[in-house]
């Protein structure tokens, strides 16, 4: 038999479709039971985070004839209605209560994203004779509990007359440690030889700054700017300690009214919970794209 005969049966079989295959992000293998079990995982923490907020979106909707307490219990309204958000707004100022913590938490997003880049650049790249002790300061103080200083913060605001004002709100939380880290980390993730090329072109501190660095660390910004914002606009502790005055609450304060009074109406605490987490979840629909890539800015550094 000649090497054609030999090669050519060969030839003519036909080739196995492979199987397909789920692989990770290494190119590895995935067993199928370990492919149910992540899955199963993943559908038990969604239900543990969405589910409370699912709840309540449903209960805002109920009409005051369903039932929301019923067993099983119905996650869908039969007669879904607004009229129980019309009743927070007849019940309480809350649109003037959302614009002072809307206030409140922009003044905050400015202030941190301002202050925690400079502080981070600073610790990052300028070189100065104790940084290795401004950082663990920094470190040092996010392990201060924020109920061992309130004391001192709400005396320091007494003595500055900033007691009973939004100024008075935003000052103890303007910049926050953990911001400036994160910008830290994602400033010295920052190749040095693209700003020591602008500076043999001149450009001095604030050019390298402003033009190379910060648009470098956009994502690291948006993480910023949403911890920022969450941490102002859910606070309740400082501005019920702080505020005297109703006409300047926060929106969490002032929705405590509706627990206070109208405790036993749960479609109307709902409600109110629903317009205080609308605003959360519109600003991370907007800057989602660039928190996930922010949150690995800082990650490889330290």
């Amino acid at each position: 038999m000649s090497v054609l005969e030999k090669v050519r049966p060969a030839a003519s079989k036909p080739a196995t479709a492979r199987e397909p295959r789920v692989t990770d992000e290494h190119g590895r293998r995935i067993r199928v039971w370990e492919l149910v079990l992540r899955y199963l995982l993943l559908l038990a923490v969604l239900a543990l985070t969405v589910g409370p907020f699912v709840w309540q979106l449903s209960t805002s909707l109920k009409g005051p004839t369903e039932d929301i307490f019923s067993s099983p219990p119905k996650f869908l309204p039969s007669e879904p209605t607004v009229h129980n958000y019309e009743r927070v707004a007849e019940t309480i100022p809350v649109w003037d209560y959302a614009l002072n913590s809307l206030k409140v938490a922009t003044a905050n997003v400015v202030t941190n994203c301002v202050g925690a880049a400079l502080a981070g650049y600073a610790l990052a790249r300028l070189r100065y004779r104790g940084r290795r002790a401004a950082t663990l300061a920094f470190i040092l103080a996010m392990l201060v509990p924020v109920e061992g200083i309130i004391i001192a913060q709400f005396t320091t605001m007494r003595e500055l007359g900033l007691n009973n004002t939004l100024i008075g709100v935003v000052l103890p939380g303007c910049i926050g440690a953990m911001n400036v880290l994160l910008m830290r980390n994602a400033f010295l993730n920052l190749p040095y030889e693209i700003e020591e090329a602008a500076y043999v072109d001149g450009a001095n501190v604030w050019q390298r700054f402003l033009r190379i660095a910060v648009p470098s660390v956009k994502g690291t910004l948006a993480v910023v700017a949403i911890f920022a914002f969450m941490g102002a606009w859910d606070d309740f502790l400082w501005p019920l300690i702080v505020l005297s005055d109703p006409s300047r609450f926060t929106l969490t304060i002032g929705l405590n009214y509706l627990h206070g009074t109208f405790a036993n109406d749960e479609r109307l605490v709902a409600a109110g919970t629903i317009i205080a987490v609308a605003p959360l979840i519109a600003l991370f629909a907007c800057l989602q794209r660039y928190f996930f890539r922010g949150v690995g800015e800082g990650a490889v550094k330290g």
